[in-house]
């Protein structure tokens, strides 16, 4: 199994503008606005990115497509499968590989469809402020 700094989101940086990049992973139409205030990388070439959420949310599902809702904006709702399951965080491709940390608060998972490893699909409510890291 690839470890979770192997697995990272490739695509373009369309834009940066206070502090915020436009990232469109290859082989969708995404348009995802995170921040990277610290961004200093190339635009509109292929890149490798990290792209983090915070989940207010975490749900096993039992099916459905992937997927990251609103297609222009921050993401607040990806739905996809488990690449990756650490103590600490998932690794979920929908569309991209988003890394999403895993809270110790129990509130926040809603595991009716089973626990979660990889293969499981699950759907993640992101809380505001979703990042962007370049890699390499």
């Amino acid at each position: 199994m690839a470890t979770a700094t192997e697995i990272v989101a490739i695509g373009i940086v369309l834009s940066l503008r206070e502090g915020i990049v436009t990232f469109n992973p290859t082989g969708t139409n995404y348009e995802m606005h995170l921040a990277a205030p610290a961004f200093a990388g190339p635009m509109e070439v292929p890149i490798k990115a990290i792209v983090r959420v915070r989940p207010k949310k975490i749900w096993t599902v039992a099916s459905g497509g992937l997927f990251i809702s609103p297609i222009f904006g921050p993401p607040k709702t990806i739905q996809g499968r488990v690449r990756a399951l650490d103590e600490n965080n998932m690794i979920v491709h929908a569309g991209g590989a988003i890394h999403v940390s895993l809270p110790m608060d129990e509130r926040v998972y809603d595991l009716a469809n089973g626990p979660l490893k990889v293969g499981a699909m699950v759907n993640v409510t992101a809380l505001p402020g979703a990042t962007f890291e370049l890699v390499g």
